[in-house]
């Protein structure tokens, strides 16, 4: 097995200034390059770095392929591999996936896990899609509902220049909450560690390396500038205590939480080393592992996460003509809708713009009392000026309907606590007004709620409108789950493509019906 060395001296934690020149390495021992991505969600176009002060954009995946290419021409031999979450977006939806997959190809993956966004058109859609993908899509504690039949390949050896490594994926159980209930209710999704064992166990003696890609862990927080603000920080608790839970596995490539690791962080019991970056294509993970040509452990190791810069890094031509290709073929994507006033920002743990413009047209749409929308279904901020269609889609990319319910004030209390754990940001909301103090304890946050200047109380009685993921129970939101549906009125994404369609232009709603006590002096 191998091993990070205990002996301090003898490792080397590189942090590169500039540039990417290899480890100086015994002329028998192996160097390996993995790159990595997670959580790219059909992020394929720069974004403004407006929290960043030596950039000014960031991403896109025309540049990160660039990025590679310069790795790969530089570094010996070098594996891509990606932890899940590539489905989502305008182009996405369109394509079924197919677009996704195919720039993958294009880009070199040698490998992949599934994420919860790969069910987003539902399990028949993925099955079909993986299955032709020119790289293994992996799962291995996925299976049909009731059997021992796999839903996904457990894992693959990759051989390269004389070089095996051994890459095995899972998607944890708590990512399941991420995911429509009946767009996965045909699989089980088993222990995570089991099952990773059991892979580790059947190919250990065959490989060099062995890689684990996890998509686990908390949720990541929808918000375009997440990783400048430390109120947004993601744990890896969860892959720590999974890397410490099974023997064998030396590298951990993580996905989900976007919970980017600037360095390597060592398992201080089985040093199995985990990375992750801060997803949307943002960053491209970079780790460089000396193996001794001996003992077969590791050597010495450095780490980073590389930012794409985008003015640095020339767009890739191949991958810019198949975009361009897509969006070729739906070009009703890219005609103008509507416009917005000013731009509208998301926030995940706060009252937004975005997301009060969506629980209003929800709310109106549905001609109903209240409303909700969640804030991780927000994807995008929206731009001033001038709308596409697949702008629109992008800042709300999934299928579900909008589903409409009635709903007591003792339902809506519990609905509204759950949302202020921020554990999956904060709920958006229409036709309420609620103050509350995140300084207590969760459960007894709520200070307030009024509708139409009233409290409300237990007994009151409001018909509500919500996307369907979340009236079906999803980001844990499991009130929602015991109330009876009374009927669906069409996709969210229709009902606010809608809207534009019909104004010269879209105001920025007023804030101010979500109020944090604690800040208020």
């Amino acid at each position: 097995m191998l091993l990070v060395s205990r002996v301090i001296a003898t490792i080397f934690i590189g942090v590169f200034a500039t540039g990417f020149s290899s480890q100086r390495a015994v002329a028998e021992d192996k160097t390996i390059t993995l790159l990595f991505t997670n959580d790219v969600e059909s992020a394929y176009d720069p974004i403004p770095a407006h929290w960043l002060d030596d950039m000014e954009m960031i991403g896109g995946i025309a540049e990160m392929t660039t990025l590679i290419k310069e790795i790969r021409a530089s570094q010996p031999n070098v594996f891509l591999f990606d932890s899940g979450d590539i489905f989502t977006g305008a182009l996405a939806k369109e394509t079924r996936g197919a677009l996704a997959f195919e720039l993958m190809a294009t880009m070199g993956y040698d490998a992949m896990a599934i994420g919860n966004h790969e069910f987003e058109y539902g399990v028949e859609v993925l099955a079909w899609a993986k299955n032709r993908a020119a790289f293994p899509v992996l799962a291995a504690n996925m299976f049909y509902k009731d059997t021992d039949h796999p839903f996904a390949q457990a894992h693959t050896i990759i051989e390269r220049n004389g070089v095996r490594i051994g890459v095995i994926g899972i998607m944890g159980r708590d990512a399941v909450s991420a995911i429509i209930p009946s767009y996965i209710a045909a699989l089980d999704v088993r222990g995570e560690a089991e099952m990773v064992q059991k892979s580790v166990d059947a190919i250990r003696a065959d490989v060099d390396l062995i890689v684990l890609l996890t998509h686990q862990g908390k949720t990541a927080p929808m918000q375009t500038d997440a990783e400048s603000d430390p109120r947004l920080q993601r744990d890896i608790d969860a892959d720590i205590a999974l890397a410490g839970a099974v023997r064998g596995v030396d590298v951990l490539f993580a996905g989900h939480a976007d919970a980017g690791t600037p360095k390597p962080v060592v398992h201080p019991e089985t040093g199995t080393l985990i990375m992750q970056t801060y997803g949307q294509a943002t960053h491209l993970g970079y780790l460089q592992l000396v193996l001794d040509s001996k003992s077969g452990t590791i050597k010495h190791y450095e780490g980073k996460l590389v930012p794409v810069d985008s003015n640095r890094y020339a767009p890739d031509p191949v991958v810019v003509a198949k975009l361009a290709k897509y969006r070729g073929r739906f070009p009703a994507l890219f005609e103008v809708v509507g416009r917005s006033d000013r731009f509208m920002s998301r926030r995940y743990i706060e009252e937004s713009d975005v997301g009060n413009l969506f629980a209003d047209r929800i709310r109106a749409e549905a001609k109903t009392d209240l409303s909700f929308i969640h804030a991780g279904s927000l994807r995008k901020d929206i731009p001033s000026g001038e709308l596409t269609h697949a702008d629109l889609l992008d800042v709300y990319p999934f299928m579900d309907d909008v589903m409409r319910f009635e709903i007591t004030g003792a339902q809506l209390r519990e609905i509204l606590e759950q949302s202020l754990t921020l554990e999956r940001g904060l709920l958006q909301i229409s036709g309420l007004h609620i103050s509350y103090d995140p300084t207590k304890p969760e459960g007894a946050r709520l200070v307030s709620m009024q509708h139409k200047g009233k409290d409300i109380t237990p007994t009151d009685t409001f018909t509500a409108a919500a996307p369907g993921f979340l009236a079906e129970g999803g980001d844990l939101y499991l009130t929602f789950a015991g109330i009876k549906q009374q009927d669906r009125i069409g996709t969210v994404a229709d009902i606010i493509i809608g809207y534009y369609a019909s104004r010269e232009s879209v105001a920025v709603p007023v804030r101010g019906r979500q109020i944090d006590v604690s800040r208020v002096n």
